[in-house]
């Protein structure tokens, strides 16, 4: 945000060196920047440099005096900023980022912008992604449910186990699939303190998942 012209010469480095868009995540300003003003002054650059396309987070980043965890929360959210930065930019692909956890907001977004990005909130509870489909896109839903997404993502973690790799690393991502279900906390505890134990397999994953599936549906997590 301080180097406009700096990201714009990387940007074009990179388009010049690669078939695939080259795109841009930013926030809207940093420290004493006054929002509209660095943000257009950036996006003005890339976008003659030829970036493919723009992520905005719309907050703030405070990189004197916040940590980079309150820095994903606590700059006010500047969703018209970006609206507005979509407006000037008619032809240019730009997505909004920050603080959406639903779809029905990512909805709302996509009147204005060309895409939304969540994060946290699909991290937190990723079966939110199997209802993209549906509310975004008039689609089928490619899985019923987080109980037929993973049996379809096992073959998956089985090949990459017979290379060597370890399940922790393919089911840290997983923690919260089953967010608000019946059992949902004693799978979280089964995977995350077996997935990292040397031999950890299919195996693991199935009696972790067994707590969810074996869980009186009464129950409230």
């Amino acid at each position: 945000m301080r180097e406009p012209a700096l990201v714009a010469d990387c940007v074009a480095a990179m388009a010049a060196a690669v078939r695939i868009p080259v795109t841009v995540k930013c926030r809207i300003g940093v420290d004493e920047q006054e929002p509209r003003q660095a943000l257009f002054a950036l996006v003005e650059r890339i976008a003659a440099a030829g970036a493919a396309g723009v992520i905005a987070h719309a907050r703030k980043a405070w990189l004197e005096g916040l940590s980079p965890k309150d820095n994903r929360t606590v700059p006010p959210l500047d969703y018209p900023l970006v609206y507005e930065l979509k407006a000037a930019h008619p032809d240019l692909p730009i997505a909004i980022n920050g603080g959406i956890v639903s779809l029905a907001a990512a909805r709302a977004h996509l009147d204005r912008v060309d895409g939304v990005m969540i994060g946290r909130a699909a991290y937190q509870n990723p079966e939110l992604l199997l209802n993209v489909d549906p509310w975004i896109f008039d689609a089928p839903a490619p899985f019923a449910d987080a109980f037929e997404a993973l049996e379809a993502y096992e073959p998956y973690v089985a090949r990459e186990l017979e290379k060597g790799a370890r399940l922790a690393d393919m089911t840290r991502c997983l923690l919260g699939l089953f967010a608000g279900r019946p059992g949902a906390r004693v799978y979280r505890q089964r995977l995350s303190m077996l997935a990292t134990r040397p031999g950890a397999g299919l195996a693991t994953l199935s009696e972790a998942v067994a707590a969810v599936r074996c869980a009186p549906r009464a129950a409230a997590e």
